[in-house]
């Protein structure tokens, strides 16, 4: 594995929730703590299909890795906000089907980069970088040596822009996939999706929530027109479009809509950089 350029030298907060964790938590991981426990249970009394939802988010990552290596004949990935390791992650998804492939996780939770750190290590086309998904610039440049750039890339953002609050700059969530989108080759894939909701409560609640759980490392549960703009420049891969990721090239029959959460859904799709 190649490492980025920043040591882990933060401590480890345990007095507030980390979205990586509850995250690994509500997929029913071990890599958290009581603090996080004890969000995600306030999560679930605003809205109950988190579990459900943290579940559905997982299969279409592994999904659309899968067909942009198989089927696309893409070899680099760059994961944003990659989270804890946990089964089938990027590069194991990506390497099984096209050996050799490269990935790069990006994240600043020291959690994360501690776990991804010990687990990847023996992985020599993995790279672990130490940033701000924000830093797209700085992320190319610590790259450049391991990704090539003058080739189709695929950028993931799979359940992590949420976490990223509006801005009025190129910090704002949309400037953020723009400013990546200027840099990558055509043939490049963006993989993007959050959770939104019609609902005003949930989308407040939860938002409140999240930003007193984890001392305001959070952004906003937004609406679908708002997620949309992420894809202003890119050629939306349709079928499917842009929908709720259960849909997204299922493996099988999604559930009918009686059975589908009420509350809030993940929702996006994959653009392609065309020029």
């Amino acid at each position: 594995m190649a490492y980025g350029e920043k040591p882990q030298t933060r401590l480890i907060d345990t007095s507030k929730a980390s979205a990586a964790r509850m995250y690994d938590w509500l997929l029913g991981g071990t890599e958290n703590y009581e603090v996080d426990r004890d969000a995600c249970r306030e999560l679930l009394h605003i809205a109950p299909s988190t579990q459900q939802l943290a579940r559905t988010n997982r299969d279409f990552l592994r999904r659309v890795v899968r067909i942009l290596a198989a089927e696309r004949g893409i070899d680099q990935f760059l994961d944003h906000g990659s989270g804890l390791p946990t089964q089938d992650n990027v590069h194991e998804v990506a390497q099984r089907v096209r050996p050799g492939t490269r990935v790069v996780y990006v994240d600043n939770d020291p959690m994360v980069l501690a776990h991804a750190r010990t687990s990847l290590d023996d992985n020599e086309n993995t790279m672990v970088l130490d940033y701000d998904m924000r830093r797209t610039s700085d992320i190319r440049r610590a790259t450049e040596n391991f990704l090539n750039w003058n080739r189709p890339i695929a950028a993931l953002f799979v359940s992590v822009l949420h976490c990223l609050p509006d801005a009025d700059d190129e910090n704002d969530p949309a400037a953020v996939v723009r400013a990546l989108a200027d840099q990558l080759a055509p043939g490049s894939y963006m993989v993007i999706c959050q959770l939104v909701s019609d609902h005003p409560a949930v989308r407040q609640g939860v938002t409140q929530l999240m930003a007193d759980a984890t001392n305001n490392h959070w952004g906003r549960v937004r609406e679908t027109h708002e997620v949309r703009r992420y894809f202003d420049s890119l050629e939306i891969e349709d079928p499917p479009g842009l929908v709720d990721v259960i849909d997204w090239w299922p493996d099988s029959p999604p559930p009918p809509a009686h059975l589908r959460p009420t509350d809030w859904v993940e929702w996006g799709g994959v653009g392609r950089i065309t020029a």
